[in-house]
């Protein structure tokens, strides 16, 4: 498979979380599938002190950000054609909450970024793979609860009942496992949501690829 992977921006509490980001890339190397990278190129909606977890008085790009993860090998989501992968990946950290959409500020009623929305919605309308880890698939909440699409969060009560205000249908999952919803073609894992180390964390990342494998065939 071709996999697009979209970041948003370094770091757990403003960006990507960087475990989950750098392990779903290594699993999907392992598995053999090609993969691009992508972030928008917009300012983060904040920058958070990962030491002290302070908010800092300053400004950073979510794209220049991300291309540490990428190591500089990234390119504009606003570049991103559909048409060229068969599949598209969002790892979480406080950035998919944040700066792909503002769940963090408001909830399930969150806006989604103009240009993620038009991306994902393009590519589910293509009939391409798309997952999500962590606490990224409330965005698959919010953009397609309204087909009643099944998703995984882990077994956080508050979140799940967020996810499913917006019509999607919460399922309780391990870090280790996914959830699958073949009709939609909709891959989600806990990662962070529940896992207690960084090896939970891998395993969600292999359980992502696996998964998105399984709906290819």
């Amino acid at each position: 498979m071709r996999v697009s992977v979209i970041l948003s921006g370094c770091g757990v509490r403003d960006g990507s979380e960087i475990h989950e980001a750098v392990l779903l890339l290594l699993a999907l190397d392992q598995a053999g599938h090609q993969v691009d990278i992508f972030a928008p190129d917009k300012a983060q909606a904040d920058v958070v002190n990962h030491a002290t977890g302070r908010q800092m008085n300053e400004s950073r790009n979510v794209l220049a950000e991300a291309a540490r993860i990428a190591r500089g090998r990234i390119r504009p989501l606003a570049e991103l054609d559909v048409k060229s992968c068969d599949a598209v990946a969002l790892p979480g950290g406080m950035g998919a909450v944040k700066n792909l959409c503002d769940f963090a500020r408001n909830g399930i009623e969150c806006a989604v970024d103009p240009t993620v929305e038009a991306k994902l919605r393009d590519a589910h309308k293509s009939g391409k793979i798309l997952g999500f880890m962590c606490i990224a698939p409330v965005i698959a909440a919010r953009l397609f609860g309204g087909a009643h699409v099944h998703v995984t969060i882990g077994d956080d009560d508050g979140t799940a009942r967020q996810v499913e205000a917006a019509g999607a249908v919460h399922e309780r999952h391990a870090a280790s496992e996914a959830c699958i919803d073949a009709n939609l073609k909709i891959v989600t894992t806990p990662a962070y949501m529940n896992a207690r180390s960084i090896s939970d964390v891998y395993a969600s990342a292999r359980a992502l690829v696996a998964a998105m494998e399984s709906l290819k065939k």
